[in-house]
């Protein structure tokens, strides 16, 4: 697992061992960064359920002026915090260290991009977006991209007041692309 472009280009980043995380591949990763290239210059990034960082970190080396990291497994916040001092990216970070419902009253901006990507089995996308909807934590013109198991519906997730503009299928999983409505 590396950072795929920018300034920390090429720079090998640490995985909590365990399967308790599932690092995005570089392959997936790049993809992703293709279909958001657009938004992340000068963006607010949250990494939710962050594992690595890896996805924040690349927003970070791709330009992005800030990025939040949440995770409440203390081996994904050690990883994180290597990989951040690793390729000097982390004066453009905040890890907070709690769960994914309580780390949303520590961020202190409006997210240009909200990259979630919880445990396939918790089942908890539907409440993480109302809780960005009722807490106003996204910009008016921001997106959020959920990844998720390949047979995940999140259509179900619409009438909370977002739209899904995009799906990007991979073997096994997904990235849905939200805009708020």
């Amino acid at each position: 697992m590396r950072v795929i472009a920018g300034t920390a280009r090429s720079m090998p980043l640490v995985a909590p061992k365990g399967d308790g995380t599932r690092p995005t591949t570089d392959r997936i990763k790049e993809t992703l960064f293709n279909t958001i290239q657009a938004y992340v210059p000068d963006a607010v990034f949250v990494d939710l359920f962050a594992g690595s960082g890896a996805v924040g970190i690349e927003a970070l080396s791709r330009g992005a002026k800030k990025a939040f990291f949440i995770d409440n497994a203390k081996d994904a916040l050690d990883c994180i915090r290597r990989n951040l001092e690793f390729t000097k990216l982390a004066d453009r970070a905040v890890v907070i260290g709690r769960s994914a419902y309580d780390s949303f009253y520590e961020i202190d901006e409006k997210a240009d991009v909200i990259f979630i990507d919880p445990p396939y089995a918790l089942g908890v996308e539907s409440d993480i977006m109302q809780l960005i909807r009722d807490r106003g934590c996204l910009k008016e013109d921001g997106i959020v991209i959920i990844e998720a198991d390949i047979g995940n519906d999140l259509s179900g997730i619409e009438p909370l007041g977002f739209k899904i503009y995009k799906e990007k299928l991979y073997k096994t999983n997904k990235h849905v692309f939200f805009e708020q409505v």
